[in-house]
């Protein structure tokens, strides 16, 4: 059936038009501009088709199927019909995927624009409008090539063709909207997703990336986009999605990244007005990407001050409360980009000058949802033989006053963001921390507070231990009865367990009976008073003595192997003397 029959064929039944007088009347709004223009076009269409006797009305009309019925289905809209008739009469169907062959073409299509699109611009350099029409053409190929993003097997051909040189080089295109739409086409290209279904295309791919340092190209195009511009500021958001890609698929590109100028801009980017947007917690979370595995980023952040940027940002939340879930994991992505960089020792003497402990300790005093990070910061910065400095320095500023009360009692759900596990398991880690490392009057003042008030302190240690034993012991016998793994070694699987124990509260009863030990060493009526608390409860000596044992022979490798040894032995007198 040809296209004059189907515009000229009319269905019998049609609906009785509404008229004022009906009930359910209601006033029909006026054709639009563009129906009424679809609407003449389909009119002349069909009289074309009449007057050249396409029409045979007296034949039988044949039952309609597919695209046909589609098109002459009365409830269709104008607007659809015209879908569907620019959808046949198109010469080119869509969906056709991207060979090889096509491929090259593109890529020859693109040479040409590109070559047109530079003579002209350095021809008319003061009348843009003489280039103007082959940026428009050239934009264009560049959509066009995004095809190759369904088809990773053909990225060692774009390779080969020396496509990557070609398309990087667009990054410093005096216009901004055709670097933005490289930026687009490689973030499409590197999507893990697709990345995934060719891992020689990816590898071939990547390498030609790093061999081409495309952080550092995308990184000076990043300085000159301005985020105002909606175009440009998804620019900035696809530049970190391709910088998250490619991390993904090869770690080795973490180092290259901060190295080739990232990093950098990532810190004067947060430093921007407003205390948050979009972008600003993407970028947190490319920081954290660079810096959690990466001890030299870590370095290099604080190098480039970023320990203090990163207070400033934070800062803010002393006070206010993210307004938006995204907001609250911007707040949660500085806090954890903080503690990653106080994993360095020279990052915490610079915390320590930069007045964090202050403000951790303000943010705890505050109530708001910042406690929650400022104490895991805490935990992280006093921790270990580097975190002596910060733990004297905490008493000074009055600290004492502030862990206790949250080591009393563990705030309701509702004004904590941790659970109430993570939130003891931070406080003990810190009392713990403070007691390894505290010396003279600042030991002196930490040691009081266990006498204070009847040993107030001292029975609520004993009920936390009691708890987190109860939890160990839980974990202890589902180890006992699961079945063994036979394709593990006895040595990893017992280390598997270990893990498995610290995670379920074995960490936290560990920092619980160390502090036991700390204070019980110091004075008699502490003693005296752990012994009664667990007579009463039915509890045993052997039993903490027992966790302290394994601990001290389970030390990680926080620190030099002579601080282990003597931090060991320390520990193992304690339980003797215990």
């Amino acid at each position: 059936m040809d296209i004059g029959e189907l515009l000229s064929f009319k269905p019998e039944a049609t609906p009785k038009r509404s008229h004022e007088d009906d009930e359910d009347y209601s006033p029909e709004k006026p054709p639009s501009r563009q129906e009424e223009k679809n609407n003449k076009r389909l009119k002349r269409i069909a009289q074309a088709k009449e007057a050249a006797d396409f029409a045979k009305p007296e034949e039988p009309i044949p039952q309609l199927t597919g695209v046909a019925a589609a098109l002459l289905d009365p409830e269709l809209t104008n607007e659809e019909r015209m879908n569907i008739l620019k959808y046949v009469e198109s010469e080119e169907a869509e969906g056709d995927v991207l060979d090889e062959q096509g491929l090259k073409k593109l890529l020859l299509v693109f040479e040409k624009k590109n070559l047109k699109n530079q003579e002209l611009r350095i021809k008319y350099s003061d009348n843009p409008i003489k280039f103007m029409d082959s940026e428009v053409e050239l934009h264009s190929v560049i959509q066009e090539l995004k095809a190759v993003a369904t088809v990773p097997d053909l990225y060692p051909v774009l390779v080969e063709l020396n496509g990557i040189p070609s398309l990087l080089e667009l990054l410093n295109h005096p216009n901004t909207d055709i670097a933005v739409a490289i930026v687009d086409l490689l973030q499409e290209v590197t999507d893990v997703d697709i990345l995934g279904e060719s891992s020689d295309g990816a590898e071939v791919l990547i390498e030609a990336l790093r061999k081409q340092q495309v952080i550092a190209l995308l990184v000076q195009n990043l300085e000159r986009l301005n985020e105002q511009i909606k175009e440009e500021a998804d620019g900035v958001h696809n530049t970190l999605s391709i910088v998250e890609n490619l991390t993904e698929m090869n770690n080795d590109i973490v180092a290259e990244a901060a190295q080739q100028g990232l990093l950098a801009w990532i810190l004067k980017r947060l430093k921007q007005k407003p205390p948050y947007d979009a972008n600003k917690l993407y970028c947190s979370e490319i920081l954290s990407i660079l810096i959690q595995t990466n001890y030299d980023n870590k370095l290099m952040l604080g190098e480039l001050d970023g320990i203090d940027i990163l207070l400033q940002q934070l800062a803010f939340y002393k006070k206010h409360d993210p307004s938006s879930t995204e907001e609250q994991e911007y707040m949660e992505n500085l806090f954890n980009c903080m503690c990653s960089a106080l994993m360095a020792k020279e990052n915490r003497e610079k915390f320590l000058k930069g007045e964090g402990l202050q403000l951790m300790n303000l943010m705890l005093r505050e109530k708001k949802m910042s406690r929650n990070g400022s104490l895991k910061v805490l935990d992280h910065a006093m921790s270990g033989p580097d975190g002596r400095d910060n733990c004297n320095k905490f008493v000074d500023i009055l600290g004492l006053r502030t862990i206790f009360p949250l080591f009393m009692k563990t705030p309701k759900k509702s004004k904590r963001l941790l659970s109430a596990d993570a939130h003891e398991e931070h406080v003990c880690a810190v009392i713990a921390s403070m007691l390894r490392n505290c010396k003279g009057a600042q030991r002196q003042r930490l040691l009081s507070k266990f006498t204070e008030n009847d040993h107030e302190k001292v029975d609520r240690l004993l009920e936390l231990h009691l708890k987190y034993l109860e939890k160990v012991e839980a974990v202890d016998r589902e180890i006992d009865q699961q079945p063994r793994d036979d394709d593990m070694d006895e040595t990893e699987e017992a280390e598997n367990n270990y893990l498995k124990r610290l995670t379920g509260g074995l960490f936290t009863l560990q920092m619980i009976d160390y502090i036991i030990l700390e204070i019980s060493a110091t004075s008699e009526s502490i003693k005296s008073r752990v012994l009664q608390i667990l007579n009463l409860r039915g509890a045993s000596m052997k039993t903490i003595r027992s966790v302290m044992r394994e601990y001290a022979g389970n030390l990680g490798e926080d620190g030099d192997a002579d601080w282990k040894e003597q931090e060991e032995t320390h520990i193992l007198s304690l339980v003797d003397r215990f």
